[in-house]
């Protein structure tokens, strides 16, 4: 019977710098693909989104697919301090409002519903990000959002699967981005759990 996922989410979900296998959401692909299933993968990462960027392309995307399983891995670059402004790229607040918003949305699609924790970066890397220099991802602020975004499942009762502790510094390109090591051990962690789950 077919299925399709959708996955959401930004660079880290496009595949920015895997450079065997494009990602750990085409190696997941490439998984199903070597079964000979009948689940049909649609990478849906834009470089660079919030959750205000994606709650305007949600429903359009859904509705060209029809997906039978939602994974998201987005609101990281919400959490972006901003030191000039004292303030975050996207309050916590407004995090939240989004999150609520996009569950809500999410619901009306599918009732098999996944939000991936954040990663802990390599912070010394990161504050600030060479190609933005007003821009700093820290690992507190990161910490903060994704404790957030876990009540948030856990009160609308979607699943949320934790990610903070799995990559080390050696897993990433620039200290945000995996490289091909990092993807893979998301990939890995990932699969294993839908699998588990009886999801693929």
């Amino acid at each position: 019977m077919e299925k399709i996922i959708c996955i959401f989410g930004a660079s880290s979900t496009w595949g920015a710098w895997d450079y065997e296998k494009g990602g750990w959401v085409n190696r997941l692909r490439l998984y199903l693909d070597s079964k000979d299933s009948d689940i049909f993968l649609y990478n849906l990462g834009v470089s660079g989104d919030t959750t205000k960027d994606l709650l305007k392309r949600f429903d359009c995307e859904c509705k060209a697919r029809k997906p039978d399983l939602l994974i998201f891995s987005i609101g990281d670059n919400d959490s972006i301090y901003i030191p000039s402004e004292k303030k975050n790229l996207v309050s916590l607040t407004q995090f939240e409002i989004n999150f609520e918003n996009l569950i809500s949305k999410a619901k009306k699609y599918s009732k098999d519903i996944i939000f991936l924790g954040f990663k802990k970066i390599d912070e010394n890397k990161t504050t600030p990000i060479p190609w933005k220099t007003e821009y700093h991802y820290t690992n507190e602020y990161i910490n903060l959002y994704d404790k957030k975004l876990e009540s948030i499942c856990k009160k609308n009762k979607v699943q949320y699967l934790k990610m903070y502790d799995l990559l080390q510094n050696k897993d990433f390109e620039d200290g945000l981005h995996p490289n091909t090591s990092g993807h893979q051990k998301m990939y890995l962690k990932i699969k294993s759990y839908l699998v588990k789950n009886k999801l693929i």
